[in-house]
């Protein structure tokens, strides 16, 4: 198995398992979860057929086979995987999530307008193309190498071989950049041949989630995509903006073109087009596309088939919904007008300028009238709490089907756009300092009776159908007495009802993923991290990593200065540790340096990130001069990269 920074993204890590009484298979829905499901489809809006027209329309074809595998012959995606959605929604389904996935499962090949297609359904993402003068030109080449290369292949198979002109990435996620190497050879980037254009800032934003918060980031995101879950009835029932994440390898090209400004222009192999900046919204470095010749405007994250998150659950920046909203008022006024067709890197186009209006508008109103309100709520001193409570989305909005909360909510959100203005913190001085999550619940449980008390008043919760409360409660036992088999099963059952009845794919993944983890122990699995992304990512960026894992206690209090020095890149840095941090800097040091490290990057990456020891490296070019105890001693003190922790449980 290889280490978590160079393994393919979507394998799992040896798992370290807590102990668990037994496995437990999943539960019916209750009568109050039924009766709650009966409620929210009386509510949905008027079916109009227009959704399942546009899903389908311009299908080309499909893959034969249903599974599309890695280079060993392990499977990595099944399009097969959601074919059990049919007919009315089970009781275990929120009515309007499987109206919903019913839609996003479908899969091919589809045209969108004149030499402008769309792969759906092979990976989280969609692959959108456009046929140049000389070949492919690709937005957003999905989320790994093998569905990459499976859905370029449907292409070429469908529509005739072409190479790959030019590659274009949306954004800074790895669902629309990591396929690249599925479908271009880094030596025609290097030569010239294909261009690679991102919008200014996607190599440091990339770095920014994949490498300092990638470990928390990576087990966040177990539980919103579910990957520990099974597609079912009672199981996963994808991701809100598409399927799932697919378990193959993620890989990076770095750009050749880098877009600023909105307006600008490019003719990429013979195709007019036209960029908006929309950085700030959906992700720190983001642009939409406007393919002139199609009157096509390609969306990218900031439009799609439902309400978005502003603040991810599996972690991220805070998104500004303010923004946000100002984009799409921006993208209605430019490029509306112009666009028959507007497609988005998720879900399913719209056609027709005056349903691109409609829908571009909608989606604005939704964004500018949560952040309006949390606002107006904000300033007359309301909580965040409060707010998430008060704050609901208005009949005419929630109206739209893309305008639900199949991937963010309002109550999440609300509370995202407190944090932007605010942070976490409420101005309660109770707030300010209270005793961390195990103390507290060992004295909330001695206070409200003892276990025994809090199992009886959970029942009754349970009962009653409030499972708000009976969670709230059984994960104070749980977190007071990790052991308590009978909390920690009661605590499933509630969170499991709670998936049951979400609207938000990802709200179901987390409450079914802990349900699944109380059951069966947590499963502390990481996914592992992308060769491609840390090659590159600058130097400069990549010593951020072994500063935020410096342990100063395991130094002590000497100073100790490192020197590196990188042939293969013609570049120098040290790492200089002293008073309790760890200082990376590119270039010479500030003062005299104990030992100097000579190694090419990918050595250096080995020692700083998967903690190899010196011994191992040396026979592969790295060297060592100077103080060698110094070195040793400051290597030691640098934690190795972050693997799985609970969630569920303490």
């Amino acid at each position: 198995m290889r280490p978590a920074l160079f393994g393919p993204a979507g394998a799992i890590l040896a798992g370290v398992v807590a102990s668990a009484a037994h496995a437990e298979a999943p539960k019916p829905a209750s009568p109050a979860t039924i009766a709650a499901q009966r409620a929210v489809a009386a509510a949905l809006p008027v079916e109009d057929g227009r959704d399942a027209a546009f899903a389908a329309r311009g299908f080309v074809g499909t893959r034969a086979d249903p599974l599309i595998r890695a280079a060993d012959g392990r499977p990595v995606w099944n399009l097969a995987a959601y074919d059990f959605v049919a007919g009315p929604a089970p009781d275990t389904v929120n009515p309007s999530l499987w109206r919903h996935i019913g839609l996003l499962r479908r899969h091919g090949l589809f045209a969108v307008a004149e030499d402008v297609w769309q792969v759906r359904g092979f990976d989280l993402s969609n692959m959108t193309v456009i046929g140049g003068e000389r070949g492919w030109i690709v937005i957003d080449p999905l989320t790994t190498r093998e569905t990459a290369a499976a859905a370029m292949a449907l292409v070429n198979a469908r529509l005739g071989p072409r190479p790959v002109s030019a590659v274009i990435y949306t954004h800074s996620h790895g669902d629309h950049y990591g396929g690249v190497r599925g479908i271009v050879d880094e030596a025609d980037v290097a030569a010239g041949k294909v261009a690679v254009l991102a919008p200014e800032g996607f190599v440091e934003e990339s770095a920014s989630e994949s490498v300092i918060a990638g470990g928390a980031m990576a087990r966040r995101a177990g539980y919103q995509f579910g990957s520990a879950l099974s597609p079912g009835p009672q199981g996963q029932i994808g991701s809100g903006i598409g399927p799932a994440l697919a378990a193959g390898e993620i890989t990076l090209i770095a750009p050749t073109d880098l877009v600023a400004r909105t307006g600008e222009t490019r003719t990429v192999d013979g195709v007019p087009l036209e960029f908006q900046i929309v950085s700030g919204s959906e992700a720190p470095a983001e642009l939409n596309v406007f393919i002139a010749p199609a009157k096509t405007f390609l969306a990218a994250e900031i439009g799609t088939c439902t309400f978005h998150n502003i603040l991810a659950p599996r972690g991220a920046k805070v998104r500004d919904a303010r923004i946000w909203a100002g984009f799409l008022d921006e993208a209605l006024r430019l490029y509306a007008p112009r666009s028959e067709a507007i497609a988005s890197s998720h879900c399913w186009p719209v056609f027709g300028r005056a349903e691109g209006a409609r829908w571009l508008a909608g989606h604005r109103d939704n964004y500018r009238y949560l952040h309006d309100q949390t606002v107006r709520l904000m300033n007359r001193g309301e909580t965040m709490d409060e707010i998430a409570e008060a704050v609901v989305q208005p009949p005419q909005i929630a109206g739209q089907w893309a305008n639900r909360g199949y991937y963010g909510t309002y109550r999440h959100n609300a509370k995202a756009i407190y944090q932007h203005y605010l942070g976490w913190y409420d101005a309660v001085p109770a707030h300010l300092d209270p005793h961390p999550p195990e103390t507290r619940a060992e004295r909330y449980v001695a206070a409200i009776g003892g276990a025994r008390k809090v199992l009886e008043l959970a029942r009754k919760a349970m009962a009653a159908g409030d499972y708000r409360w009976s969670s709230d409660l059984l994960n104070q036992l749980v977190f007071a007495e990790p052991g308590n088999q009978a909390a920690r099963e009661l605590l499933a059952d509630s969170y499991e009802q709670q998936g049951y009845q979400a609207e938000s794919a990802i709200w179901r993944n987390q409450f079914l993923s802990a349900a699944k983890d109380l059951r069966e122990g947590a499963q502390t699995r990481v996914a592992a991290q992308s060769r491609d992304v840390v090659a590159a990512i600058p130097t400069a960026l990549l010593l951020d990593s072994p500063a935020t894992r410096f342990d100063p206690a395991k130094l002590g209090a000497e100073r100790v200065a490192v020197r590196l020095a990188i042939p293969d890149r013609k570049e120098s840095a040290t790492l200089e540790a002293a008073n309790g941090v760890l200082i990376g800097r590119m270039g010479a040091a500030a003062g005299p340096v104990d030992a100097t490290i000579t190694a090419p990057r990918p050595a250096l990456l080995g020692l700083l990130f998967l903690k190899l020891p010196l011994a191992q490296l040396e026979p592969a070019g790295l060297k060592v001069a100077g103080d060698r105890a110094a070195l040793e001693a400051l290597l030691a003190a640098i934690d190795p990269l972050p693997g799985g922790f609970n969630i569920a449980e303490p």
